[in-house]
């Protein structure tokens, strides 16, 4: 009854590349309500359909694409959907969120979630145009940028560049650089190289058309909450900044009040040459329009345009790569951090990690790790056009940029010695702009995220560096005391959210206030309780596959780096202790109701009625 009269496409379809061929299975109502959609069903699907110990560039690792609950409906930001795979940079648990036209376009052709497997015998891309599938070759693609590949295929498909929503990798992809991205509509699904799980399936592109109508189960009631909700956000007080500013517009705050900018390799939490790369400089100076996803009201998004001694035109530059590209590398030019966003984003790769081996290598050259001879340029700290350079050279995998494209973990481990202190990973991923020394909760959050260092899997940042959001008040960004709850409860709730779709630049507007927008959209509200509930079943069927795939408590251990006290700044003399690491980890472990070894209880499982997945 829900998904029939609801806003679900009521089938999965199942793509087997070598065999060129799918198949469709309909969804029912009691897998539904358990798991939602979106990171529900990722969640399921890669434990359901694959061996987690596989590698991650065998034909049988699987790709699922999965939208939101509500991604699709006019309920405001619901727009995203998720790639999910197993990582080749951390050979574990993979999942990258975007927004764009994709997952919207995926429900109208009629499908909750796309499952690949197999590799094609050349290079190809995907079409899927309502019931019809299809695998054409894609060798006139090879080597083109993810812009270029997207703007041939919706000519060539449909003549017009508006009906077909294209998800595209670049040549990193191709060379399988290991956090090689995915992209669609200038938007990235970017952390943990799914781009590359793409490329080794020889899979060069994703073309969906979708011509079904996206029913919700009382349309009224949604329409009447949607003009609730728009005029809400509206009126928040963060849209206005985010709308001219984009996501980095608190870049000043994080670094002035707080200190826990991460910059140079994470030498310092504050960054001197900051004035350029903060968008209260460059917002009016290059943007030439603001850009929403698909069904939302609150443009983050920047069009951005750049004409002198660099040309680009970029949807961008996101909070993330102005700390990746900008101050982990110690580059103040926002034009030369513009470009190489750019550049990042037309060769497919991930901006956060690849600021961070950038970062990475430049700290080895200053401390006489490496030389000039051995990186191809003069990779001192703020030198943009050096940056420019070495991402050339890990997109096409050119002399160092052969071991950078394997990520900072493998790199350092090959070079040994001295190398792994500067070496800024955790569980092999590189980490986002949140200097942990200064945010102990954002520690914890990183040690535990599934896909390796990550701020979205808890999106916790937000309660420790105000010390409040939700339930949660008077927390302390300093102490590393009842953080193992705090952030078990924060994982919850962000699972929420990626199961339904909405943005998590909404959070603080709708908490978890949607048994309305559920109840108008498949017809059965749900509480925050059990929204909750769902929301742990996903985070534990996550650490399962990790557990399956290899995981060992010792993988969450934190780098050198962060036991090294932040030099200066309103956040001076902080830093993480081996004696609060372990003290936050045990904490953690027994709030999620695992062992001492990070195993999820037999108790535990029943509970979430997940025990069929767990020998």
């Amino acid at each position: 009854m829900y998904v029939e009269n609801g806003c679900y496409g009521g089938k999965i379809l199942f793509i087997d590349l070598e065999k060129e061929e799918g198949k469709r299975q309909a969804i029912g109502d009691s897998f539904a309500l358990k798991y939602l959609g979106g990171d529900g069903f990722g969640a399921y699907f890669m434990n359901k359909y694959m061996d987690p110990s596989v590698d991650a560039f065998s034909p049988d690792n699987i790709i699922v694409i999965a939208p939101g609950l509500l991604t699709g409906t006019i309920f405001p930001t619901a727009g995203k959907v998720a790639f999910f795979s197993k990582s080749p940079l951390t050979g574990r648990w993979a999942e990258a969120f975007s927004g764009g036209s994709l997952g919207f376009t995926l429900k109208q052709a009629g499908y909750d979630a796309v499952i690949i497997k197999g590799k094609a015998k050349k290079l190809s891309y995907l079409v899927i145009k309502d019931d019809e599938i299809v695998i054409k070759d894609a060798s006139h693609l090879a080597g083109l940028t993810t812009r270029e590949t997207a703007e041939i295929i919706k000519k060539d498909e449909s003549g017009k560049f508006k009906e077909f929503s294209v998800a595209s990798i670049g040549p990193a992809g191709e060379k399988l650089v290991k956090f090689a991205s995915i992209d669609s509509d200038e938007r990235q699904f970017g952390r943990a190289g799914i781009g590359a799980v793409m490329g080794s399936k020889n899979l060069k592109a994703i073309a969906v058309y979708g011509s079904k109508d996206i029913k919700v189960a009382k349309p009224d009631k949604m329409y009447e909450l949607f003009q609730q909700y728009y005029t809400t956000m509206i009126n928040h007080p963060s849209f206005q900044d985010d709308g001219k500013y984009g996501t980095g517009e608190f870049l000043e705050w994080m670094n002035s009040q707080r200190g826990t900018f991460p910059t140079r390799n994470w030498r310092e939490g504050v960054f001197d040459n900051r004035k350029q790369i903060d968008p209260y400089y460059w917002a009016p100076r290059y943007v030439i329009k603001n850009k929403a996803c698909v069904q939302c009201p609150k443009p983050c998004g920047k069009a951005f345009v750049l004409k002198g001694k660099y040309d680009a035109m970029l949807d961008g530059v996101e909070y993330e790569t102005l700390f990746a590209l900008g101050s982990n590398c110690g580059v103040g030019d926002i034009e030369a951090v513009a470009k190489a966003n750019e550049l990042c984003d037309l060769y497919g790769m991930d901006t956060i990690s690849t600021g961070g081996v950038i970062g990475f290598v430049m700290d080895l050259y200053e401390n006489g790790l490496l030389s000039k001879e051995d990186i191809g340029v003069d990779a001192k700290f703020g030198n943009g056009d050096a940056m420019l350079e070495l991402i050339e050279k890990i997109a096409r995998r050119e002399g160092i940029g052969d071991a950078m494209a394997e990520g900072v973990a493998a790199m350092a481990a090959k070079l040994g010695g001295d190398a792994t202190k500067y070496a800024v990973h955790v569980g092999k991923m590189e980490p986002p702009a949140y200097d942990v020394r200064g945010i102990k909760g954002m520690a914890l959050a990183f040690m535990t995220s599934p896909r390796g260092a990550c701020h979205l899997r808890s999106g916790a940042y937000a309660l420790e560096l105000t010390g409040k959001f939700w339930k949660y008040e008077g927390v302390d960004r300093l102490s590393s005391k009842n953080k193992g709850q705090e952030i078990a409860d924060m994982e919850n709730f962000m699972a929420v959210y990626d199961a339904l779709g909405v943005c998590k630049f909404s959070r603080g507007i709708f908490l978890l206030n949607f048994y309305d927008a559920l109840d108008a959209a498949i017809g059965r509200g749900f509480s925050e309780e059990e929204l909750l509930k769902i929301g742990e079943r996903i985070h534990n069927l996550k650490h399962i596959f990790n557990i399956k795939a290899g995981w060992k408590r010792e993988d969450t251990k934190l780098p050198e780096k962060f036991r090294v006290p932040i030099p200066e700044g309103p956040s001076k003399g902080s830093y993480v202790s081996k004696e609060e690491e372990k003290e936050m980890l045990e904490d953690y472990f027994k709030a999620r109701g695992w062992d001492k070894k990070g195993v999820p209880k037999k108790e535990k499982l029943e509970e979430l009625e997940i025990e069929e997945f767990m020998e």
